[in-house]
């Protein structure tokens, strides 16, 4: 796996994190957990932007999101407890086939 490929990944991971410290932020009103967040996002994007210089780039936006999305409701789940019925899971399950599909056909 490619130095690219690592780095989109940490990128979509804080993607999940970024987006479960929005909820943690209470709006931003709560003003640590808004700078990790903000610092979160940041990170997140210029990561991907590092990823795209040798990644094409609907396969590393989708792949991005898709980590995060994955990330987050699982994270949701355990953190927060989100619903973990049947469909949500069998439906994050297609997410991660078509992300493997993405990635084997990059």
């Amino acid at each position: 796996m490619s130095t690219a490929w690592i780095i989109l990944f940490i990128a979509g991971l804080l993607e999940a994190g970024w987006a479960l410290g929005l909820k943690a932020s209470n709006g931003f009103s709560r003003p640590l957990t808004s700078l990790f967040t903000v610092l979160a996002m940041i990170l997140s994007f210029y990561l991907l932007a590092q990823a795209m210089k040798s990644l094409p780039v609907g396969t590393a936006y989708a792949i991005w999101v898709g980590i995060g999305a994955i990330g987050t409701v699982l994270l949701g789940i355990f953190f927060y407890g989100d619903s973990a019925n049947p469909l949500r899971l069998a439906s994050l399950t297609l997410i991660l086939t078509g992300l493997v599909g993405l990635k084997l056909a990059s």
